[in-house]
């Protein structure tokens, strides 16, 4: 443990606007890459469980969030002006996950008849790997690498101790529902 625990803490992370943004090619692909392959682990998840976005979908979902990122820090004259770095930041988070959100709303369907809505975890899964996608596009590693983690505890962890609860609680539609996400 304490051997991971050094690993994490001997990540490199650009606190520095110079080194921030001092992007090298082998700096973008890796950040790119990393975006794409945590994008992939995450749709073969819902591959496996079935859904309706899988790895390809979310490898071009976190890929996409890393480049609109990357674009956007890629550029050196930023460095002199914090204020519109600023504002550029606050627009790629903006419209990066507000446009992911109408992606994964695509997902989610209501059934009037029974009352039931299902696609919730995926529509949030989508959103999530695109969150993934532009921290790895700001070289925030530290983050990625917990985020990651915690992603697959809710994706594959979570859904049994969820079953258990809410059969527990005695609510058998709230468990089909909850096998069903």
């Amino acid at each position: 443990m304490a051997r991971v625990y050094r690993m994490l803490t001997d990540l490199p992370y650009f606190a520095t606007a110079e080194k921030y943004f001092d992007i090298g090619v082998i700096d973008m692909i890796a950040r790119l890459v990393a975006a794409t392959v945590i994008g992939m682990m995450i749709g073969l998840n819902r591959d496996v469980n079935g859904k309706p976005t899988g790895m390809r979908t979310l490898a071009l979902v976190s890929l996409g969030a890393a480049v609109v990122s990357v674009v956007a820090v890629h550029f050196q004259d930023l460095i002199d002006h914090p204020d519109a770095l600023s504002r550029v930041v606050q627009g790629i988070l903006q419209g990066v996950l507000t446009g992911i959100g109408f992606i994964g709303a695509g997902v989610i369907l209501r059934e009037p008849k029974n009352m039931s809505v299902t696609g919730l975890t995926t529509a949030a899964t989508v959103w999530m790997t695109a969150a993934l996608g532009i921290a790895c596009a700001l070289a925030a590693w530290h983050i990625v690498i917990i985020a990651t983690v915690l992603t697959f505890i809710i994706l594959v962890a979570l859904k049994p101790v969820e079953l258990m609860l809410v059969r527990w609680v005695g609510n058998s539609e709230a468990a089909k529902d909850a096998k069903e996400s």
